[in-house]
């Protein structure tokens, strides 16, 4: 649906904005400070937007439209107000605006806080669907918390990471308006008794404490198509009382205010450390308390519409993002068997023709599990019905496979003193998919083949997306006019036709263009990194970019050691005939995961070493960019030479900043594991460079146990050097400083087969360096990587799911 929006002229916005200014802060445009005409011009925006958001929800309720719910505990939508401006399609008119004004466009958007509502990939992935829903005139919202603080603020200090608040709320949220009338609430604790009543069993939650549930409701404007659909957030608020006066009075100050901190925790940050056991019921009191919100809200505003209950699951699609959100499943049957009186076969067939879950991760410790005693007190009706579900899974179990008690232990629902949540995301959803070829292959054959078996229809692939709006239109606008230019405006709706490049990939002028943008986005990011962290960068060299979650599986440790090996090897060898490159890392450590906290360390580390060392003539430098964000992301991304993709195959399910990269014209060294292997087969051996263990070999070595990382240690003389200088002082740390990282590859035998691939990937690095030297043929391989990159737009995953799982295309 291409409906242009009624262009809104210069002048317009110019006057629009100066009342708006006026309206908010009785300012002088001279005057005001560049965070109150952010706010005045963000204000403005929502209100361009405002008719269009009432008419689409006016819409879908007339035309009785399938509604799409996205629920997620992450949506990492970044910075709005030029995503918004983007997809209203005034960019141009509001820069011109503010010019004539002598604001600077870009210095308003610097002023915006990313919002604090997610991590990594999985949030990021969340906030593309909602762009693509909404760009594709699907009726999808999003529901997830309304976190106060998000994950956390990083901030490198002696070359350590340390956490303080993300204090992205502090200004307010200019995009963001606060429901109060459509709050609901949700129940924790308490007890559950059994009635006979009206010819059922009913049962009456006793004794429970509340909780008010407030929606802050933000606009996801399609691109302009006049569709305006809704992330809904909510925030932890108490029922009744903030503030005991009485406890004040008498001199118990904390007292007074202690249920108002209590209840608000719910919703104060993104990922509570889950090393203990408050950190535990923290993180299940957040999954239920925004589902629970969540689905009230969906079946009041169904029923609204007049439909039959009975009939919810042809007009309602509930998306379950990962396993956080897959106590969904438990709520809505509560809801329909406990407040709506249907019987439970209807509402098992309503709940699970509602459900569909994505699975993300082959990762043990991502697939959820809570014990049951916690889960039985936190939330004593849902643990009720969950035991129903598994009661009735368990007789299918038995009556398919006989009394097989080694099946019924896979694949229980509750188990050894365990409630497992991905197991119910399966059994009371209709699909379940993976988000790569070989993930979801991994997923059916391999970590969930009992229950492949015994639903072959429920599993599908549906291979991550990124929308190219933000990553290439707004990311990188003078290759999106560059390409405009070269093959029309088409792929900008159909970003498949991104293909229509690659007959330009080995035209000399095409190839010198896009060239001269990859330069000027360096220099630009060169002459941001000196005045936001005085660092100062060679845009000439090559711009080897590794940035995303810190993670074990995705070896940033690797990267580091072929850094180390470089660094040795130049030592050696001064000539060494090497391209100058820059290594750029960017990652947020979970502040538990004391690994990943050492690792951060040790690039920081050898990043001093090598940075301070003049003999090696700045041959290499290396840069840990603090507080990777969405909006660093959008600078670095379209600058980057080379795309670090190197996890341990059968590890990362699909990445998505591979595609990011991608599209803005980097060449990819990768092993083939998560989506690597469909860039690979999109772009061939040519325009990619694989290095690495494959499937087969890393299953293999698991399985039989005979990897020896100190065999790798002994005979490669690199690695001996490499992992000696951890502990002998040569670093300029103290000896004990990473011992703990050589445990890990030695004594713990290195999980994720870091020393077995590193051979490899240096002969990969080796290999980009010479294919860098010869920038015909470089040029070409990022020129054939954009055009192959339109196969990945989230528009296009979009599109799938809603065929093949929701029902709405």
């Amino acid at each position: 649906m291409r409906v242009i929006i009624i262009e809104i002229s210069a002048k317009t916005i110019k006057n629009d904005f100066i009342k708006k200014l006026t309206t908010l802060y009785a300012e002088d445009i001279n005057e005001a400070s560049d965070l109150h005409k952010y706010l005045a011009l963000g204000s403005l925006i929502r209100d361009y937007c405002s008719e269009n958001w009432k008419k689409s929800n006016k819409r879908y309720t007339e035309e009785k439209s399938k509604q799409v719910y996205y629920f997620s505990m992450e949506f990492l939508i970044g910075r709005l107000l030029g995503s918004n401006l983007l997809n209203l399609g005034i960019r141009k008119q509001c820069a011109e605006a503010l010019s004539e004004l002598n604001i600077n466009l870009e210095d308003l958007e610097d002023q915006e806080n990313d919002a604090g509502l997610g991590n990594g990939g999985l949030g990021r992935l969340a906030a593309c669907f909602l762009d693509s829903m909404a760009s594709l005139g699907i009726p999808g919202h999003g529901c997830g918390i309304r976190y106060d603080y998000g994950l956390f603020e990083q901030k490198i200090v002696d070359g350590y990471q340390v956490e303080i608040p993300d204090y992205w709320l502090k200004d307010g949220n200019i995009w963001e308006v606060r429901k109060e009338n459509k709050a609901v609430k949700v129940r924790f604790g308490g007890d559950v008794k059994a009635v006979f009543k009206n010819n059922r069993l009913s049962f009456i939650h006793e004794n429970y404490d509340e909780v008010l549930a407030v929606p802050y409701d933000t606009p996801i404007i399609g691109y302009r198509n006049n569709t305006v659909n809704t992330l809904r957030l909510w925030r932890a608020e108490t029922v009744d009382k903030d503030f005991d006066l009485a406890c004040f009075s008498r001199g118990e100050y904390s007292k007074a205010v202690e249920n108002k901190f209590s209840v608000e925790s719910i919703s104060q940050v993104l990922y509570p450390d889950d090393s203990r056991e408050e950190g535990k019921i923290l993180r299940l009191k957040q999954q239920y308390f925004f589902v629970s919100a969540g689905l009230q809200s969906i079946v009041r505003r169904y029923k609204k519409m007049g439909k039959p209950i009975l009939e919810m699951d042809e007009h309602i699609a509930v998306h379950i993002n990962d396993t956080h959100p897959s106590i969904a499943i438990a709520e809505l049957m509560r809801i329909l068997v406990d407040e709506e009186m249907i019987d439970w076969d209807n509402a098992w067939r309503i709940t699970t023709n509602i459900m569909a879950y994505t699975n993300h991760t082959i990762l043990a410790e991502a697939l959820e599990k809570w014990p049951v005693d916690m889960f039985k007190k936190l939330l004593p009706r849902i643990y009720m019905i969950i035991e129903e579900i598994n009661r009735r899974f368990v007789l299918e179990i038995a009556d398919r496979y006989g009394k097989d008690s080694s099946k019924i232990n896979k694949m229980s629902i509750i188990n050894n003193g365990q409630v497992y949540m991905a197991h119910l995301a399966i059994v009371g959803s209709h699909s379940v998919n993976g988000v790569a070829k070989l993930h979801t292959e991994l997923l059916k054959h391999k970590e969930l083949a009992d229950f492949n078996e015994f639903y072959p229809s429920k599993f599908n692939n549906k291979t991550n997306g990124i929308t190219h709006r933000r990553w290439l239109i707004k990311a990188n606008p003078k290759l999106s006019d560059l390409i405009v230019d070269t093959i029309g405006s088409e792929w900008i709706y159909s970003p498949d036709k991104l293909i229509q490049l690659s007959a330009f990939s080995k035209d000399s002028a095409f190839k010198e263009k896009v060239s001269s943008i990859k330069n000027s986005n360096k220099i630009q990011f060169s002459n941001y990194a000196l005045s936001k962290y005085g660092i100062k960068i060679d845009p000439d060299t090559i711009f080897d970019v590794q940035v995303k979650r810190l993670h074990g599986y995705k070896r940033q440790i690797l990267n580091v050691f072929n850094i180390m090996d470089l660094y040795y090897r130049i030592k050696e060898n001064p000539n060494l005939d090497i391209v100058p490159r820059t290594f750029f890392f960017g990652a947020k450590a979970a502040p538990s995961y004391f690994l990943a906290k050492k690792t951060i360390k040790l690039i920081n580390t050898v990043a001093e070493v090598i940075n301070n060392d003049k003999s090696i003539n700045n041959k290499i430098k290396v840069v840990f960019l603090p507080n990777y964000s969405v909006s660093l992301a959008e600078k670095i991304i379209p600058c980057a030479d080379v795309s670090e993709q190197i996890s341990t195959t059968t590890k990362e399910a699909s990445g998505t900043g591979n595609m990011k990269f991608m599209m803005n014209g980097a060449v990819t060294i990768a092993t083939l594991d998560g989506a690597n292997v469909e860039i690979h087969d999109a772009v061939g051996d040519d325009n990619i460079v694989i290095f690495g263990m494959n499937k087969d070999e890393v299953l293999k070595l698991t399985a039989d146990g005979s990897y020896n990382s100190r065999d790798y240690f002994c005979k490669d003389m690199r690695l001996n050097r490499i992992i000696n200088a951890l502990t002998d002082g040569s670093l300029g740390v103290s000896p004990s400083e990473f011992v703990d990282i050589q445990i890990s590859l030695l004594a713990r035998n290195d999980e994720y087969f870091v020393l077995k691939d590193f051979d490899s990937y240096v002969s990969a690095q080796n290999k980009i360096n010479n294919l860098y030297k010869n920038s015909s043929k470089w040029q070409e391989m990022c020129i054939e990587n954009i055009a192959h990159s339109g196969i990945f737009s989230s528009d296009n995953t979009i599109r799938a799911y809603g065929k093949e799982i929701w029902g709405v295309l």
